[in-house]
């Protein structure tokens, strides 16, 4: 056996031994299936506009979530990409990850210069609504009074299109 046979044989072996893809786990695949009914556009039908407290960060709105399922990858886990739209304290959108479960769904990677928050919990409220709250990051030194919360309710909006400059 000449050197180059060898050579593409043991690259084959160690492809073979690498670390499994984690989006085609057991674990995704029921992560997927608790995501799906999560999955779409959402629009704030109502929702408190939050301005923290200490200059800590500025007002901000929410508008719109939208939950695409486009798998990405986060602290090598597979998930879902995302969408937040928000109007004030300037109009953008930012791309998130995010997952659902049995019980809620999770937004996640919000960016530091956003405020001090963690992401978005949310779940099913009286049948195709969801009612959800701002989750803040406390390992960025963030000590919030309790009782302090930024909650919404959002319901199923259209699909957004290359038109909406989104």
């Amino acid at each position: 056996m000449t050197l180059a046979p060898q050579a593409a044989l043991v690259g084959l072996a160690l492809a073979a031994c690498g670390p499994p893809d984690p989006c085609r786990s057991t674990q995704f695949r029921r992560l997927e299936r608790f995501s799906r009914p999560y999955a779409g556009h959402w629009v704030l039908v109502s929702g408190d506009t939050l301005t923290l407290p200490g200059g800590m960060g500025e007002r901000f709105r929410l508008t719109d979530i939208v939950l695409d399922t486009t798998t990405t990858m986060a602290n090598r886990e597979c998930v879902f990409r995302g969408t937040l739209v928000f109007a004030v304290p300037r109009a953008e959108s930012l791309t998130v990850a995010w997952f659902g479960q049995p019980e809620q769904m999770i937004v996640l990677g919000w960016p530091a210069d956003l405020g001090p928050f963690a992401g978005i919990g949310a779940s099913f409220y009286r049948g195709d609504s969801l009612r959800g709250a701002i989750l803040f990051d406390e390992r960025m030194g963030v000590r919030m009074r309790p009782g302090v919360t930024a909650g919404f309710v959002a319901g199923r909006g259209r699909p957004m299109t290359a038109q909406d400059g989104r």
